[in-house]
Order: C-alpha cells, then sequence, then structure tokens
C-alpha cells in the first residue's frame, strides 16, 4: 500500500482563508494527500496568503525564503502560493522565488488537483483566473470526518464597494453568492459531523443574494436540526436592511454578536474612503440594531492614519467610539495597497499614525474591559469547543463570542453549557457550572 502524501497548509488573514485552506486540504485528498502540522516532512507546502496588510506580499516572500532550504534537502518537495498574494503577484511569485511550483488565486483552488498532476511532471502550475464555472460544484465531497464544534461556511465572495483602501475587488473579484439550496446542504452536512455553530462568511455577508436575502437564509438555516448558533462576518453598513435587523431580535439562534466595520467617525475620511454612509447613519444603523436585540455585543474595524486625515478627523473616529462602547474592535495603522486610489494620495507623518493608533486602542481596550466586567455574575451558554490548560477546565465560546474558561466542567465537547461567570480578565471570562 503506497504511504499517503504529506500536505502543510500556512493560513494567513481572514476566516474565510481558513475555510478556503479546509477545502484545499479536501480538494488534494483526492490526490492523495493527509495534513501534516509541520512543513519539514511535507511533500507539499501550501501558503494560503492574505493581501490586506502592509508588506503582505514581502512576508510571503520572506516565508518562501525560509521554505527554501527544505527542498533542498527534499527535490520532491513541492511548494505552492494561494489566496490574496498569489492573485496580485501572479508570475511575479516565481520569477522571484524560483523554488515555487504553483500559483493559484482564490477564486481557482478547484483546479488544484490538476495543478497538482502537472507540478509532479516537472512543469510549474499557475492560475489566478476568475473561472466562470462555480468552484464550490467542483470540489470533491467532503470525507465524513468528525468536526469541530463550530465552523465556518463561505456563502459570498468579493466585493462591489471598491474602498479606496482595499485590494478586495481585485484579488477576490465581483459579488457573487452561493445558491441558498447548496449553503444548506453544506450546513446540514455539517450538522451531521458534530458542527452546532456556524458562522456565514463573505467579503460582505449581508449583501448575499444567492436566491434569498441574508436574513432569509438565515431563518432557514434556524430550521436545521441540531444546529444551535448562527452567526455571520463581515458585513457593510448599507447592507443592513430592516429584515437583517429584525432577524437578531426574532431568529434565536443568531447570537446577539454582530462584526459592523465602519473605519473613520470622519464623514470627511469616510467620503474619501468611499464608504458611501457616514458617521450619523451608521450611529442611526446601531440604535436600529440594539432597539432589536438590546444586548447585542458590537465590534468594528477602524482605520487611522489615513491619507489627509487631521486631528480633528481623528477625534470624530474616538467620539464614535465612546458612543458605540465596542465589546470587540480591530484597529490598524493605515498602509497603502499598490493600485487602490488611496495609495496614490499624500500619508500621514508615521509617528502621528502610530499616536492615534496607541490613543484608540486604549479607548477601545477600556469599553471591552468594561464590557467583559459587566458579564460577571450573569449566565450564559457556552458552546464548549475543547480542553483547557488546567485538569477539568473546558473552553468555548459564550453566545457574545466571549472566550470562557469553564473551571468545573462537567460538559464535554460539542455541548452547550449553562454556567454563570465568577471572573473577567481582558480577553476571557471564567465560569462555573450551573
Amino acid at each position: 500500500m503506497t504511504a499517503p502524501k504529506k500536505l502543510f497548509i500556512k493560513t494567513y488573514g481572514c476566516q474565510m482563508n481558513v475555510y478556503d485552506s479546509e477545502r484545499m486540504a479536501e480538494a488534494l485528498g483526492g490526490q492523495g494527500y493527509v495534513e501534516t502540522t509541520t512543513p519539514d516532512d511535507a511533500d507539499m507546502i501550501l501558503l494560503n496568503t492574505c493581501h490586506i496588510r502592509e508588506k503582505a506580499a514581502e512576508k510571503v516572500y520572506s516565508e518562501l525564503g525560509r521554505l527554501k532550504p527544505l527542498k533542498e534537502v527534499n527535490p520532491d518537495l513541492k511548494i505552492g502560493v494561494a489566496g490574496c498574494v498569489a492573485q496580485a503577484e501572479g508570475e511575479e511569485i516565481m520569477r522571484r522565488q524560483p523554488a515555487v511550483d504553483l500559483v493559484v488565486g482564490p477564486q481557482a483552488y478547484h483546479r488544484l488537483p490538476e495543478m497538482e498532476t502537472r507540478v509532479r511532471s516537472g512543469k510549474p502550475a499557475l492560475d489566478t483566473d476568475f473561472p466562470e464555472e462555480d468552484k464550490f460544484d467542483h470540489l470533491k465531497s467532503r470525507p465524513k470526518a468528525k468536526r469541530a464544534p463550530a465552523a465556518f461556511l463561505t456563502v459570498q465572495e468579493g466585493c462591489d464597494k471598491f474602498c479606496a483602501f482595499c485590494v478586495v475587488p481585485y484579488t477576490r473579484g465581483a459579488e457573487v453568492s452561493r445558491p441558498a439550496e447548496k449553503v444548506l446542504a453544506e450546513a446540514r452536512d455539517l450538522v451531521e459531523r458534530g458542527v452546532r455553530e456556524v458562522t456565514l462568511l463573505g467579503q460582505n455577508v449581508n449583501a448575499y443574494h444567492g436566491g434569498m436575502s441574508l436574513a432569509e437564509l438565515i431563518r432557514a438555516l434556524a430550521t436545521v436540526d441540531g444546529l444551535e448558533r448562527i452567526r455571520y462576518t463581515t458585513s457593510h453598513p448599507n447592507d443592513m436592511d430592516d429584515d437583517l435587523i429584525a432577524a437578531h431580535g426574532e431568529v434565536d439562534k443568531l447570537m446577539p454578536y454582530l462584526h459592523l466595520p465602519v473605519q473613520s467617525g470622519s464623514d470627511r475620511i469616510l467620503k474619501r474612503m468611499n464608504r458611501s454612509h457616514t458617521a450619523e447613519s451608521y450611529l442611526r444603523l446601531i440604535e436600529r440594531i440594539r432597539a432589536a436585540r438590546p444586548d447585542i455585543v458590537m465590534s468594528g474595524d477602524f482605520i487611522v492614519g489615513f491619507p489627509e486625515e487631521t486631528d480633528a478627523d481623528f477625534e470624530a473616529t474616538m467620539e464614535l467610539v465612546r458612543q458605540v462602547k465596542y465589546g470587540y474592535a480591530y484597529s490598524f495603522k493605515y498602509s497603502a495597497r499598490p493600485g487602490t486610489p488611496a495609495a496614490e494620495r499624500p500619508e500621514v507623518a508615521p509617528a502621528v499614525a502610530d499616536d492615534r493608533l496607541r490613543q484608540l486602542q486604549a479607548l477601545i481596550t477600556t469599553h471591552q474591559r468594561q464590557i467583559q466586567n459587566s458579564m460577571v455574575g450573569r449566565d450564559v451558554s457556552v458552546l464548549v469547543e475543547k480542553p483547557g490548560r488546567k485538569e477539568g477546565q473546558m473552553l468555548g465560546k459564550s453566545e457574545y463570542l466571549h472566550a470562557v474558561h469553564i473551571d468545573d466542567a462537567k460538559a464535554q465537547v460539542g455541548e452547550i453549557a449553562r454556567v454563570r461567570i465568577v471572573d473577567a480578565k481582558t480577553n476571557s471570562l471564567t465560569a462555573r457550572h450551573l
């Protein structure tokens, strides 16, 4: 019997890349590959890359440089670059790093089996097309292996918003939604394999239109027996329609947590970002969402130091944060992405941007701690995901997406435990069973 080939995948960036890496592993499973946790003994290494952050491509080239000696030890090792850097850089990756055998964009990874066959014959393989066929239709069926209790489920890809700072429309393409019946079928398959919670993924997930709206899809998923929790990310304020807001108050399985990026609190900067909403419209939207689900925890994204951002613009962002009081937020210093409109504009001095980021993160952390502390004494439901570090401890997520350590754990992985919060730290809560 032939020994299985070993596949190592390193995943960068967003949850969608995590999902894509799982599907790439499945696609290559049909070629006899099994996953390994180390690149040292791999027969194929795939870097599933992200192009959002500063110097993303250079970081990939540095990683490829570190992997090159493995190929010198094992000439049969094949190295591939997938994801958004692959889409953006294309042939340049192979030119700059000859150790790379395979480059595949995020819309073409269903073609990996054919590409693997090509590289095994000694020929390089490059595919950064946006194929007309649905890549999900061409992936092999999942093996019926047991899954972790929480899973990602891609329902929408691409974006038509063209924010001035963002490369997603260029690397992921135009907005495309998977048909609802295929999403529902995949959700049922996940439940059969132990999944209790799904997070619906999309670059602009609330623009979903796969034969129904996102709200209608959520309501349909809520009827799936055994699926107990539903989340979705990432959303755009302009696509939060009335039915989706109402679903937060009406669908018990839709968890009280919402990631809704705003990026800036300054209308002038929002216009320069091509965000097509205002700070006021965003705040009124938050009010409506909280009216539908008063206990909802909000999360957001912020960019500081955007080109031409003044002290007054930054203070407008700080004021918006004070009003919303996010339970979580992701904040970054602006980094120019080549080919985007904002990359051609004068940048804010790095020291000024650094100071603004420090101030913003300090404020966000204050609110996060306040919300974490407010959970002490409350009863919550925790989806148990894995054992904790201590003997008898289990770790999971509350309905509010807080990480919770249950010290006197009676529940097993996959169960939803009712617990009382007894302590709060910045990034986690401690609980005991009721």
